[in-house]
This record gives C-alpha cells, structure tokens and sequence, in this order.
C-alpha cells in the first residue's frame, strides 16, 4: 500500500506546452535532407510527442563541425549521425545555409522550436559569428536561442589546457557573445550547457545577470555512464538516485540557486539513461520508457521549463531509430515521453508518496486549484495499491492512461493505452508491476 499527499499551495510553476524536446548531434546537419519537410515519417512521429517541443542541434559534434554559407556539393556523407561516443569517427562536418533552410521547414511544419548550438571547443569566432547570422536570419521566431559551445565544463584536457576552469570558459563566451550580438544585435543565448560541473553553471548565472540577451540556463543530465560500466544496470536506473548519475539529485538546490541569481528558468537541454551511446539491454527496453516517464515528471515538479531526450541515428538510447531509406521506429523511451507530455500546459503541484519503495513515484497536475491528473509510475516488481488524497474524493469522470509491456525487458510491444472511462469517486488508484499510470478529469 501507498499513500499519495498533494500540496496545493506549494506550486512549482506550469509544465510549459514546450516541455517536451528531442536532442540531436549537430553533425546530423551535414544531411540537409534529415531535417527538411520532406521528412514525412520523422514529422509524423514528432507530431506524436507534441506540436509545440523544442529540437536541440548541438552535442558532442557541436565542437567538430563547421559552418559554410555555401551549398555542399556531392553525396552528404552519411544520411544519419547518432549520438556521440568514444568510437565515433571524429571527422570534421559542415553545416550549410541550405540545411538551415531545410530545418526552417521541419520546424515550419512541425511546430517546434530550436535550441543551436555554436562550435566554441574548436571552431573560431568568425565563424561562429557568421553561422549565428544565418541561423538567426533563416530560422526566425522558430530560433528560441543559440548556445555557445557543448559542455564546456569537459573541454580541460580535450580542448583546452588542464587548468581551464569557470572564468576561463566565461572569458571566452563573453568573446563570441559579443561578437554575435554586434552582427546579430537581436540574438537570443542559452548556457552554459554543462555535462555535470556546477560551478560553470554558478559562473554562468551570475554573469547572465548582466545580459538580458541570456533567456535561459542549460545543462545535461544522464542517469548511469559511460556504457559498459559494471553499474549500467537496469537496477541502477530504475533506483530513486542512481550512483553513476552526472547530476546527483542531491544538486539540484544548487540548480535552483542559480536560477534564482540569474532570475531565468532552467532547461536539460540534453538527457538519457546512459552515455556514451547507451547500454545494451537497458537503455532499449521499457524500463527505459519508465525511467524517462518518471524523470520527465520529476524534472517539471522541480520547476526545470523542459527535458530534451538526446539520440538520433540507431543509437542504443535513441527514442527514435532509423532513417528516410529504412525507415523510423519507436524506441521505448518514446512511449515514456508521450506518457510524461500529457502534463504539458498544466499546472504542477506538489506531492508527497508515502511507500515502502522509493521507486514508486507520483505526480499530480491541474488547472487552478483543482487537480485534474494523477500519475503514478511503479518501478518495482510488485502491484501497487495507492490511496488517493481527499482533493479527489468529489465525483467525477475519469480516463485511465496505462505504460505497459510484457516485462521490463521488452523491446517491443510497449503499448500506451486509454482505458474506458471510470465514472465516481476515486479513493485508490491501482497500478501493476512495471507499470505507468495517469488518471485524468474529464468532466
């Protein structure tokens, strides 16, 4: 048995219609064609998570590729890029004037937003410059802001001498900001896009106070890492924090902290299960989709504006695999952000859970000061009985959403699904083992 608490007066804010977002390699733009309005079947899938998500171009490959105003000739050299890793080939690719133009139209017909990102690690100040230009000239209302550079806190030893700290990276952002702004005097920023150093986050929100051109603060978080580590289990993932985590829960007020100094809202501008790829027999099954759907909801009951799910390619963490030519497939993952998105546009309420495994999670969301969904994901290999506040005893119509597959090892037949509408009080909610499951108001 369980018990859920919901704090109506203890709001963190409404889970913005943009929450949703995916994440992509900015190599992924060598191939004009991925992100264009001819890709039907890729629309057609983004659609399915929301009209209104945030496409994220950055990465790894961010810090390898350059920009050129001309169209490429010949063959692109790969129709998809997926996510970064250490067997990656690092060779140097080029962004175009035409892809932009191409991801103009997929943002156009999709109704999304996009977060770019600038090469700061290796590129140069002109260029970054003249690609800011194009993307801002091209892109339009569909650029919500450009960033400078992936991960700045990882560049020591990779990019830049072993000294390289928080000033340093600020010295040189400042640099391209203002080399941006002097072409580009309407441009947006969002920063500092960390991998896991809060100190460049601090840095960078204080130094934000001082730009109003800087309307976000960015940074990734991944729940295990690297792949092939003996701790890349399924057990850690679905644990309430796992160990290997680059952004321990125990962070989070210093996240908090820094949203406070800098007065701007927080985005994890680049997420999953496990880095470098993803781990086999994890990170592409439905304890995936549980994971996601929790850490989603957990991220919004933080106040954080949105969770950007990194992929692309075939990579093993991906939420959407494939191609134009082979075609596209849904990953589990993808399952957990749908279920997650139905909170979008509502407002977030606090709520304690009172049960004997913490891997048993609830959510709670509405409009004004009435709840109107519930959700509950049980991560553990035992059915789940949970008492329902008194905020829920009027009587009402109900649908009933459930994440379900076959067992947490699934790699198919993960099934989203709506129940028959449950009419009257609800005093219990019920959810199974390996189980996700959201009661909505209807009336």
């Amino acid at each position: 048995m369980a018990r859920l608490t919901i704090d109506l007066g203890s709001s963190p804010g409404i889970m913005p219609l943009s929450y949703v977002g995916l994440s992509y390699e900015a190599a992924q733009l060598a191939n004009p064609q991925f992100f264009s309005a001819s890709n039907k079947e890729l629309i057609k899938l983004v659609h399915e998570l929301g009209t209104q998500g945030v496409l994220r171009i950055g990465g790894g490959t961010s810090e390898l590729t350059k920009y050129s105003a001309q169209k490429a000739a010949g063959t692109p050299p790969f129709e998809t890029f997926g996510p970064d890793t250490s067997k990656t080939v690092k060779q140097g690719t080029v962004t175009t004037a035409f892809a932009i133009e191409n991801l103009r139209s997929f943002l156009d017909v999709t109704g999304w937003t996009c977060l770019y990102g600038l090469n700061l690690g290796q590129g140069t100040k002109e260029n970054a410059v003249a690609e800011a230009e194009a993307a801002q000239r091209i892109l339009g209302p569909r650029l919500w802001a450009l960033q400078i550079g992936n991960e700045p806190d990882s560049f020591r030893n990779r990019y830049r001498p072993a000294s390289y700290g928080p000033q340093d990276y600020i010295h040189e952002w400042l640099e391209f900001h203002d080399a941006i702004v002097q072409r580009v005097p309407t441009a947006k920023f969002a920063g500092p896009d960390i991998s896991n150093k809060l100190s460049f986050l601090t840095a960078f929100a204080e130094e934000a106070r001082y730009h109003p051109d800087v309307i976000l603060l960015t940074g990734h978080y991944y729940a295990m890492g690297p792949a092939g580590r003996p701790d890349a289990t399924m057990e850690n993932l679905l644990s309430a924090n796992p160990t290997s985590a680059t952004m321990k829960w125990s962070a989070i007020p210093m996240v908090k902290e820094a949203m406070r100094t800098a007065a701007l809202p927080f985005r994890v501008s680049e997420a999953n299960s496990c880095w470098n790829g993803g781990q086999p027999g994890v990170s592409d099954v439905f304890g995936s989709a549980l994971w996601c759907a929790d850490t989603m909801l957990r991220f919004a009951s933080l106040g954080f504006c949105g969770m950007n799910v990194h992929g692309g390619g075939n990579g093993v963490y991906s939420s959407i695999v494939g191609s134009e030519t082979t075609g596209f497939t849904r990953r589990p993952e993808f399952f957990g952000m749908q279920f997650a998105s139905r909170f979008a546009g509502a407002t977030m309420e606090k709520t304690t859970i009172t049960c004997e495994s913490d891997r048993v999670t609830g959510y709670a969301a509405g409009m004004g000061n009435r709840v109107d969904r519930i959700a509950i994901i049980n991560k553990t290999v035992n059915p789940i009985t949970v008492t329902m506040p008194d905020t829920l005893r009027e009587r009402r119509q109900w649908s009933v959403l459930r994440l379900t597959a076959p067992s947490v090892e699934s790699t198919t037949d993960v099934r989203l699904a709506e129940d028959d509408v449950v009419p009257g009080t609800q005093k219990e909610l019920n959810a199974e083992p390996y189980n996700a499951v959201l009661l909505s108001s209807v009336q």
